[in-house]
């Protein structure tokens, strides 16, 4: 069943998310550009260091992401809005949440990732759960995210890690949930996930919704943040993410995900989170 999509609610309880005026904190320059995928410890998690002053357009991810700022900073759409994030600030992403990143200034900034499978953070709080914080200055919980990343990409500490995770997830609520997308939309929406390598008409989808293919678009794109196409292109790219961690052969993987070849899934995937299917597969072995 795919997640919900909508907007994280505001609310007033918790840290304040931060104004994209707000002027940067961390200065860095002069840094190559690199991504780099790490193993770890726990099945269902992937580390992800990255150093870049690239510019990810919208996209979205069909893992749990909690990470820190190094260095440098962003500012990204979220489920509440712009929000901005400097050094030693946390970042987070929700499964299926639009979102994209920019550099301030154009200048690269250096962050750490840990994407999570919904099964991982279910198991791990015994509950459905949401990151509600898009980016949360809180040095106690980076020094915790750093202390996880450590157990889970270098050390062999179960309870340390299922310990700083339940915490780390805790620190994330808060009484605000996204706002559910209208229920035709989410029909669209699963459409698309079940199946995204078939190739589907604007047509096919607005008979789902019993509305004109117009208005089906604009209700679309008014409650996932993307056109149909741009929704059907990340779940392809969901899907091929998880058939890369079978070992099946990146030809084959571009061919089941529903891509014209294996050089059109490099170029989104490498769009899309820095990384190539290749450097994936590497460190998922």
């Amino acid at each position: 069943m795919i997640q919900s999509f909508g907007k994280r609610q505001e609310s007033d309880v918790g840290p304040k998310i931060l104004s994209p005026q707000k002027p940067p904190r961390g200065k860095v320059s002069d840094l190559p550009e690199s991504f780099r995928a790490l193993a770890c410890a726990q099945l269902g998690v992937t580390a992800v260091l990255a150093c870049s002053a690239r510019a990810f357009g919208r996209h979205t991810h069909d893992q749990f992401g909690i990470g820190v700022i190094d260095a440098g900073a962003q500012t990204s759409l979220s489920g509440r809005g712009q929000v901005q994030a400097g050094a030693g600030d946390l970042i987070t992403v929700n499964p299926n949440e639009v979102h994209d990143g920019l550099p301030i200034a154009a200048a690269p900034r250096r962050w750490r990732m840990l994407y999570f499978d919904p099964a991982v953070i279910a198991a791990a709080a015994d509950a459905p759960q949401e990151f509600c914080w898009p980016t949360l200055a809180a040095p106690a919980q980076s020094a915790r995210f750093n202390r996880l990343f450590a157990a889970m990409t270098e050390t062999d500490a179960p309870l340390a890690r299922e310990a700083d995770l339940l915490l780390l997830i805790e620190a994330m609520q808060d009484r605000a949930r996204r706002n559910p997308p209208p229920a035709r939309v989410s029909a669209a929406c699963q459409r698309l996930a079940d199946d995204p390598a078939t190739p589907i008409t604007l047509a096919d989808l607005a008979g789902l919704t019993g509305t004109s293919r117009f208005h089906f678009l604009r209700s679309f794109a008014a409650a996932t943040g993307l056109t149909p196409h741009a929704f059907q292109i990340q779940q392809r790219l969901h899907l091929a993410r998880r058939l890369i961690l079978t070992r099946m052969p990146l030809a084959e993987v571009a061919a089941a995900a529903g891509f014209a070849d294996q050089s059109h899934l490099t170029r989104l995937f490498r769009r899309s989170y820095g990384l190539t299917p290749k450097a994936y597969a590497a460190a998922a072995r």
